[in-house]
This record gives C-alpha cells, sequence and structure tokens, in this order.
C-alpha cells in the first residue's frame, strides 16, 4: 500500500517541481516526521568500554610496539569508548539488535533510551561473521521497531537512518536517502558473510547498530558501515545495511540456541567471469562455478562435480560466490534444497541435503584440501589437473597451492608436486593425506615423498 503510495508521491513531487508546488512537499515532509514519530523510540544509543593494551607515544606508530616495549618496559592499559546504536526488537524482553563490533571484548555495555533513561546491558549472543548481536536490558515501557520484509526492498526506494553519530549528544540523528544497491559484498572482508543493502541517506561513525527503515515505518535493516574517501571518516553518499531478513535469522538462533546455526554445501567455487562463460558456452555470468568438492560433503553425496555452474538455489537466482554463501548458510540444516546447474552446456537439477556447517575445528581437520597450518592446498590426482600439469595420471595427490611463507613454502614443497607419502603412510588420496597429517601433528618434522618432474625427493617441514 504504502509503497504504491511512495510510487505516486513521487509522480506527484516531480509535477509539483515543475508547477512549482510546495503543498506537495510538505507531504513528503509530514510522511518522514510520521515514520520518525513511529520510531524513534525504538532506537537507543550504545556505550561501551573495551580494554586496550599498548603505548602511548606521539611516535609509537613509527616505531612500533616492540621498540617501546624493548626501551620503556611493560605496556599501558587504557579504557577506548565506543559510541554506536541500537534498535529494540522485542519490548516484553528488553531485546536490542546491534552490530558485534560494537559490543565484542567490551566490559560494560549502557544503552541510553530516546527519553534518557539508561541501562546496563547483558550481551545474549554475538556473530562476528555477520557483525550482528543481541543484547537485553530490564526495563518497562518500551517500544519495539516494526520488522519490514528486505527482500521485498526495491532499488530507488525511499528509506531513512536512524542512529548516533559521533556524540551522544547527536543521538536520533535522521537521514533520508533512497536505496542504491541491493546484494553489495566483498565490502568488510571477503570470509564474513555479506549481502549489504547500499544506501545514500547519511551514514557515519555512531550510526553502526542503529535503523534503517521504509515509508512503511519498518526496520528493513541495520546500519553497519561506510565507505570513505581516504582519510574522511565522514558520510560521502555510500553507506551500508545489514538486511533485515538476514539479521532476523542471526537473531533468533542467538536467542533461542546462544549460537549461530548455518547450513553448509561442502563445495570450493568462485565467480563466473567472461573468460569462464566464453569457454562453457554460457549465455550470462551469473552463477558460480564449481572447482571443489568437499570430501564427504553434502554436495559430494549429491553428487555435483567439478566445473558444474550454480545457477539457481529453490528457484532464486545466485549472482555470485557471496550471494551463495549467503543463502545456503540461512537455510536450516535438514532441508532438502534444489539446485540447479548447468552441466557440459546442459542445465540439470540436483536435490541436496544440506547439512550444519562443522565447527572450525572440525572443519579444519575434515574438510579442508589443506588441514593445519601447513598452507598446502592438495587434491586428488584426476585426468583434468594431470593434464593440466602434464603429469601422468596416477594414485597420489598433487599440490595446487603453496601459501607464500607458510611452513610447506619455507621447506621446498611447490605448486605441482605429487605427495606419494607423509612419513611412513603411503598416500593416494586427499582423505588418506589428513589422516597422515593429524598422526603426525606431535613430531618435530614431518618427512614428505615427493614425485617431481618424472623424480623422486624427500621434503621435511618443521611442526610447530
Amino acid at each position: 500500500m504504502k509503497k504504491s503510495f511512495a510510487v505516486a508521491l513521487s509522480i506527484i513531487v516531480l509535477i509539483s517541481m515543475a508547477t512549482s508546488g510546495i503543498p506537495v512537499t510538505k507531504e513528503l515532509s509530514k510522511e518522514f516526521a510520521e515514520v520518525v514519530k513511529d520510531v524513534n523510540p525504538a532506537v537507543v544509543t550504545v556505550t561501551s568500554e573495551k580494554v586496550v593494551k599498548g603505548f602511548k607515544h606521539p611516535f609509537n606508530d613509527f616505531f612500533g610496539d616492540d621498540f617501546f616495549r624493548f626501551h620503556f618496559g611493560p605496556e599501558v592499559e587504557s579504557k577506548s569508548h565506543i559510541l554506536g546504536s541500537g534498535v529494540i526488537i522485542d519490548d516484553d524482553n528488553g531485546y536490542i539488535l546491534t552490530n558485534n563490533h560494537l559490543v565484542e571484548g567490551t566490559e560494560e555495555i549502557k544503552v541510553q533510551l530516546i527519553d534518557e533513561r539508561e541501562y546496563k546491558a547483558e550481551i545474549i549472543g554475538t556473530d562476528s561473521q555477520s557483525d550482528v548481536a543481541v543484547l537485553k536490558i530490564v526495563a518497562e515501557n518500551l517500544t519495539a521497531v516494526n520488522i519490514g520484509d528486505s527482500d521485498k526492498l526495491e532499488v530507488g526506494e525511499w528509506v531513512l537512518a536512524i542512529g548516533c553519530p559521533f556524540s551522544k549528544d547527536l543521538s536520533h540523528t535522521v537521514t533520508a536517502g533512497i536505496v542504491s544497491a541491493k546484494g553489495r559484498s566483498r565490502i568488510i572482508n571477503g570470509t564474513s558473510y555479506e549481502d549489504f543493502i547500499q544506501t545514500d541517506a547519511a551514514i557515519n561513525p555512531g550510526n553502526s547498530g542503529g535503523a534503517l527503515v521504509n515509508l512503511d515505518g519498518e526496520m528493513v535493516g541495520i546500519n553497519t558501515a561506510i565507505a570513505t574517501g581516504g582519510f574522511n571518516r565522514g558520510n560521502v553518499g555510500v553507506g551500508f545495511a545489514i538486511p533485515i531478513n538476514y539479521a532476523k535469522k542471526i537473531m533468533d538462533d542467538l536467542i533461542q540456541e546462544g549460537r549461530v546455526i548455518r547450513a553448509w554445501l561442502g563445495v570450493y567455487i568462485q565467480d563466473v567471469d567472461d573468460g569462464i562463460a566464453k569457454a562453457l558456452g554460457l549465455d550470462s555470468r551469473e552463477g558460480v562455478i564449481i572447482t571443489g568438492i568437499i570430501d564427504e560433503s553434502p554436495a559430494e553425496e549429491a553428487k555435483l562435480k567439478v566445473e558444474d555452474v550454480i545457477v539457481k538455489i529453490d528457484d532464486k537466482k545466485v549472482r555470485d560466490t557471496a550471494h551463495l554463501k549467503t543463502l545456503v548458510s540461512t537455510t536450516r540444516p535438514g532441508t532438502r534444497t534444489e539446485l540447479e546447474i548447468i552441466r557440459k552446456g546442459r542445465s540439470k537439477n540436483v536435490s541436496v541435503a544440506l547439512e550444519e556447517l562443522p565447527s572450525d575445528e572440525s572443519f579444519q581437520l575434515s574438510s579442508k584440501s589443506y588441514p593445519s597450518t601447513l598452507g598446502l592446498k592438495v587434491e586428488n590426482l584426476n585426468r583434468q589437473n594431470s593434464r593440466d600439469f602434464g603429469i601422468d595420471d596416477e594414485e597420489g595427490v598433487i599440490v595446487i597451492s603453496v601459501a607464500p611463507n607458510s611452513r610447506a613454502a619455507k621447506g621446498g614443497i611447490r605448486r605441482g608436486d605429487i605427495i606419494k607419502r607423509v612419513g611412513d603412510t603411503e598416500i593416494s588420496n586427499k582423505k588418506q593425506f589428513r589422516e597422515a597429517i593429524v598422526d603426525h601433528q606431535s613430531d618435530e618434522t614431518i618427512l614428505f615423498l615427493i614425485k617431481r618432474r618424472g623424480g623422486s625427493l624427500f621434503i621435511t617441514i618443521e611442526n610447530e
């Protein structure tokens, strides 16, 4: 209803601009004001303290901590004060949605309401991968925000950002803009789960954790990050918010389970670029190409293959690797999902039963191509990689990559080496390789038998 109103309003504004009609501008102002009246009481100011160890000296950045530790003794502890925002999402239980980076590792968190009441907050749960956190305060007469549907948000739609930029004295600052883009990723880093809404509504330091709302007065995102120009930390019209649909799933897990439960597929993937699209005869660059299948994963069980291109998951088009990662992670483990893939030029539907993402420790030992911290990525030998590396097809695992300055690199292992033995264990596949590394993790050194360019040699790698 309001969306049609917004469209109609935009048309009227254009007509108004042409005829210099002032009344319509007042109508738009009233619309914004009504939204702010509804949402403002649900927005809170979040302040926290974090103990920071270091050396306070004007030349600290130039010389580094080691220099001052050697010449001047132990580090000095100081308290760092962090300012941000949050939004009340449950008035009965006092739950507040905010950003993880505002509260992680802090000693004391305080929440100030619009009526200046202040409360100590308890952390219910945090998730660094999504930058979402849930706080709780014990208070009466709270106002919760209305939750919207971020999937229905459209580029060009009006939104308001509400938060506390720069100072507590500027709490409940309201800025207006439009949705500039959706599905932005690789904004903070390449390993977190990112599917940001981009907006030109002014967002500044301190706005983190605040509300991004539509003209229905519904929260559609959590303001999280800004893109800045050079040394300027202020707004330049490029801000990012976590979609509320994604944040709500994280929030529900943290409240109900005390942790975030994510599903996984068990594939290595990369974006489809022009070269890949041409080589595979694809009509577009949408989708992701599978570069590796993890042993004993849902993908292996579903018989997905290297070079398959995933273009849809449950009728949702897959834009890129970050998008697929988010779509899979927000699906409940145990769900059977339908993938549309392109295999050798033909479209094919594959049913996959997603499983819960293993913990970091078990994931490291059972599903990575390179276990522990060797810095070594390996794959089973097959016709494809044997042809790529110009070697005979035989048993063993082939080194696909070696991380610079890693223990494997220092030991002399190279890309294209075939690992035939680890210690006294013969190696014919990745599973045996992983198990052998684990078996020898307590040894001072690990002995590898390597086949390289038709010859064989022993290489030792020191354990940490």
